[in-house]
């Protein structure tokens, strides 16, 4: 591998992918399982994708992100990969991927694949090979497994709760395996590999090739801070259970959040950054300006930003802007670190509030700042109030979409779903709750099927009204068919923010603060001022401004003169030289 020195000296050289697609892009995720279900068997597939491109196009969005749709035991909804280099049969075959991929790009949208690549499904051959084969073999050494004589090599806990290291002989019966453990950061059944194996690097080397060759254009690279692990496997200072350690901390809010899940020795270890430079040197052999990028949670965007630097990734996902919350300040403050981070290291800042793994915005910013969402809402939580949080939905939305850099957006955002907090508990599938005891209701709150249609059994998900998760009451009013066309909706408001922020070139711009009241938000990307208000008072902005978009409806969309910005609503205005009086709002 490279020394320090030579990847710093790398990290610094010009980068040569300032004109790449990926830099302003709107990137839509897609989780398969409950886009759409063309053969009615109740979980989505490419075929039902395909039935919905020209939603996509009409949207607007320059890429989708696929979830993982590779064969799996879906212990882990798809995360628990058993082959990396085929379509999971639910799903269709590899030949309706190619059709789809066609269909996209014939749409102009390009397309960017998930890739695990901390851990395996314990179904993958290679782990079973290992599970056959002696302590110390070569087939075991792609896994991490240890040997201790008195419990588990170390404290570290699972993710999904309880212990990370599973012992070997209850799983294979042979008395050679006793004091055996293998380790799994997520669940048992997802086996992290061992990154100082040239037979892991090599099967992700030919993974890159294998997709790039058949049309994909880039790569969600999973736990992409997890791969490496501290020498020797140290304890952490949480141990192994930390739900439960958390639980026991009582109600909490960000403080706690700040100490769930990625931080210690497992995670954002320096030698991950040796791998993605050879992955970015893999990629440049076979495509030009193909995306990475990094699921990373990481403590600081000081840190998110290693992961971008010139030949590494090309984005990471801005998870401070996601848990910053209906908090003026903090979102100013990550705003500034993250264009002044990723910029220096000349990578564009991305921006998400949604995504399969987090409570949906539209109910995640109807609570008071000190609810802690991270473990999801079940019925037993103090509801979200679905009007307030529609209304700060869209106004982030609005907002986010105003921002230099590239915009991440999550299946069903554009019809203001909310998170489905009343499922009963018989339905939910998450392994977050069955590992915790039931202690953590999950995400499956926000991986509910779409409603396409306002009527029939599933809502146009499929013909059959089968659906792996249930739909709420009044899912239909949220689809498509409801909102088209109508003045107001949140689908034609993420239609026209989308369209305006690319006629406006918003994606390559820069922010430059105006004067604000405390609470509201003001700023200048060129000639569009992208004003967010997040007070219960309305506020008035002097001066000669035009209004483009508003999150609020109805709204005077002519004129000049003061635009008054009501409680939790943001706006687009096209500035005037010098700013609304002079940069000066009141």
């Amino acid at each position: 591998m490279t020394s320090t020195d030579d990847c710093l000296s790398q990290s610094l050289a010009p980068r040569a992918d300032t004109d790449a697609w990926w830099r302003d892009a709107v990137i839509y995720q897609i989780y398969p399982r409950s886009f759409a279900d063309a053969n009615g068997d109740g979980i989505g597939d490419i075929r039902g994708i395909r039935e919905h491109v020209d939603h996509l196009a009409a949207l607007g969005v320059d890429a989708v992100w696929l979830s993982p749709f590779y064969p799996s035991p879906q212990v882990d909804a798809g995360y628990d990969v058993s082959d990396y280099f085929d379509l999971a049969p639910e799903y269709g075959s590899l030949e309706d991927l190619d059709a789809l991929i066609a269909d996209l790009h014939e749409a102009g949208i390009r397309v960017v694949i998930d890739m695990v690549p901390n851990h395996s499904s314990d179904q993958h051959e290679w782990f079973r090979a290992a599970l056959e084969a002696a302590p110390g073999s070569s087939e075991r050494d792609r896994y991490i497994f240890r040997h201790r004589d008195d419990g588990a090599p170390n404290n570290w806990g699972s993710l999904f709760g309880g212990p990370a290291w599973q012992p070997v002989e209850p799983l294979t019966g042979r008395s050679e395996d006793r004091d055996w453990y293998y380790l799994h950061l997520f669940a048992a059944e997802q086996p992290d590999f061992n990154w100082s194996n040239e037979d892991v690097h090599e099967h992700f080397r030919t993974f890159l090739r294998f997709w790039v060759e058949r049309g994909v254009d880039g790569f969600r690279v999973d736990v992409a801070h997890g791969l490496v692990k501290a020498e020797g496997l140290p304890d952490d200072d949480l141990g192994p259970d930390r739900w439960n350690v958390i639980a026991s901390q009582g109600e909490g809010g960000a403080a706690d959040r700040e100490k769930l899940p990625d931080v210690g020795p497992a995670f954002n270890q320096p030698g991950v950054h040796d791998i993605y430079r050879e992955w970015r040197r893999v990629l440049d052999e076979v495509g030009t300006d193909i995306l990475m990028v990094a699921e990373a949670w990481v403590p600081t965007e000081a840190d998110a930003a290693l992961y971008v630097r010139a030949d590494e990734m090309s984005q990471a996902f801005n998870f401070p802007f996601l848990v910053a919350g209906w908090d003026a300040a903090e979102l100013r403050r990550v705003i500034d670190v993250s264009l002044a981070e990723y910029g220096a290291v000349g990578a564009p800042a991305t921006w998400v509030l949604s995504n399969h793994d987090v409570v949906r915005h539209a109910s995640r910013l109807a609570y008071p700042a000190d609810m802690d969402t991270d473990p999801g809402i079940g019925p037993k939580d103090p509801q979200p109030d679905a009007e307030l949080g529609l209304a700060r939905a869209r106004a982030a939305t609005l907002f986010m979409l105003g921002l230099p850099g590239s915009a991440y957006l999550y299946q069903g955002e554009e019809l203001g779903l909310p998170e489905h907090t009343t499922m009963e508990d018989e339905a939910r599938q998450d392994p977050l709750w069955e590992r915790t005891n039931h202690l953590v209701p999950g995400r499956d709150g926000c991986r509910v099927p779409l409603p396409w249609t306002r009527g029939g059994a599933s809502h146009g998900y499929n013909t059959t009204g089968r659906t792996w998760l249930p739909q709420p009451e009044g899912w239909g009013e949220h689809s498509p068919e409801a909102q088209e066309g109508r003045e107001g909706s949140t689908l034609t408001l993420y239609r026209r923010a989308i369209a305006l922020r690319r006629e406006r070139r918003l994606g390559l711009g820069s922010v430059e603060w105006l004067q604000a009241d405390p609470g509201v938000l003001l700023l200048r990307n060129g000639r569009t001022g992208v004003a967010l208000n997040t007070t219960e008072h309305p506020v008035t902005i002097a001066g000669a401004c035009e209004l483009l978009i508003t999150s609020w409806y109805p709204a005077d969309r002519g004129g000049t003169g003061a635009v008054v910005l009501p409680p939790n609503g943001a706006c687009w205005l096209e500035m005037p030289t010098g700013g609304p009086d002079g940069g000066d709002p009141r």
